[in-house]
């Protein structure tokens, strides 16, 4: 059984991550110092699924690590639907 973590944004990622995860964790946090984020009090949250790693961020950024593909994805989060009809 692998136990999870939670590390703040910034930081050091935890040891025995592959290495795919890392850099799709350090992609993440690029983008968010590109845009001007705010994110000095945002944290990972890694669960460990069926001995695959999962790493959520505050904001409800998610990367999931595919063994077979040695890939990392990263979904995002998605935001408000604006609607079209507000208007009538």
């Amino acid at each position: 059984m692998q136990l999870g973590t939670r590390w703040s944004v910034g930081a050091p990622v935890p040891a025995g991550l592959p290495h795919v995860v890392e850099i799709a964790v350090k992609a993440v946090e690029e983008e968010l110092v590109a845009v001007g984020e705010e994110t000095g009090t945002w944290r990972w949250t890694l669960t460990w699924l069926e001995s695959k790693p999962v790493i959520e961020l505050d904001d409800g950024t998610v990367i999931r690590y595919n063994p077979g593909e040695d890939s990392a994805t990263i979904t995002q989060p998605v935001g408000p639907v604006e609607d079209d009809e507000d208007w009538i």
